[in-house]
């Protein structure tokens, strides 16, 4: 092992092959050794089969895989050598001691401690102004929202910038207020501070901690736990880094290969006076970017068109910080 291989590293291997449901990290003789328990069976069969021989590093650390026996594993405690992924109120050691909320401290348990190693590379060590790391809170209310226009999955594709998204419901005795719950403090934190006073649907959002800790399951909440379009599975410091209030101009990708700037615009002009657009390459991948007259017309465009499908790709759409194409 050239580097250290964390819970952290392990997830974001293991990850994209199914929801993984704890990992335990252990030392023997032999070397370094993981188990990694998957909610599906299948999951496990697809990681083992991709994985298999490959190195998690460049040139080191090759992933030798076999299917245990056991059936369960125990997870006591959730830090940088185990985690229970559907537990995440254990402690993150046997001292007694509350773990320190806090993105930065290793050990100090789920969920800040999970995207510590993402938030540091993305930040450079520091964060942005006005977000103090230290909010433990999951769960936002969001208010003053348009209840003609607005659904769980639109409210999925704002709030999904800044985090991965548990669950959200829409509160039926008051039709323009939503609870949203996140993936962590962190990145409930980021969302509070990017969107409030943004202006979606004509209205301007209120966006707030909730006292809720967290939304129960119901017939009324919308799950988004296990969504693939959660954006922070992968790629998490570049998803933070990207983090920022709504702009005039959206980056949309996994575009198809032959689209044109005309397919592009008629995909989107229902939302507001398109300004410019530019269609590139990158990393022999399309790309996008388009301009909108205003914010209020770029939100809509990606609140409505996020995830939605272009000749048969499904696009992804994200605010971008450049000020002009």
């Amino acid at each position: 092992m050239l580097y250290p291989i964390t819970v952290q590293v392990l997830h974001q291997v293991f990850s994209p092959h199914g929801y993984v449901e704890k990992i335990v990290t252990f030392q023997k003789s032999a070397g370094f050794q993981a188990l990694i328990q998957f909610q599906l069976r299948q999951s496990a069969v697809a990681a083992r089969n991709s994985l298999q021989g490959r190195n998690i590093y460049d040139g080191c650390c090759q992933l030798d895989i076999q299917f245990s026996n056991l059936e369960e594993l125990q997870v006591n405690y959730n830090n940088e050598r185990s985690r229970d992924f559907t537990n995440p109120s254990l402690p993150s050691e046997q001292k007694g001691r509350p773990s320190q909320p806090g993105y930065g401290d290793a050990g100090v348990g789920y969920p800040q401690m999970n995207n510590a190693a993402a938030i540091a590379a993305a930040f450079g060590g520091g964060l942005p102004p006005g977000i103090s790391g230290t909010n433990d809170r999951c769960t936002v209310l969001a208010s003053n929202l348009n209840p003609d226009r607005i659904d769980e999955d639109k409210l999925f594709n704002l709030f999904s910038l800044y985090g991965n998204i548990v669950r959200i419901k829409l509160l039926r005795n008051k039709p323009d207020h939503a609870l949203v719950q996140m993936g962590d403090g962190f990145q409930t934190e980021l969302a509070v501070h990017f969107l409030k006073g943004a202006t979606l649907f004509g209205k301007r959002l209120e966006v707030n901690f909730s006292k809720h800790p967290n939304i129960t399951m119901g017939a009324e909440t919308h799950e988004y736990l296990n969504s693939n379009l959660n954006r922070f599975n992968r790629n998490a410091a570049k998803n933070y880094r990207y983090c920022c209030s709504p702009t005039k101009m959206i980056h949309l990708s996994t575009l198809p290969q032959d689209v044109t700037e005309d397919e592009i615009i008629s995909h989107l002009e229902e939302h507001g006076n398109i300004m410019n657009t530019k269609v590139f390459e990158m990393n022999g991948k399309k790309q996008a970017l388009v301009l909108f007259e205003n914010e209020e017309q770029a939100t809509e465009a990606l609140v409505c068109k996020h995830a939605t499908t272009l000749a048969d790709s499904m696009i992804r759409i994200s605010f971008s910080q450049l000020q002009s194409i």
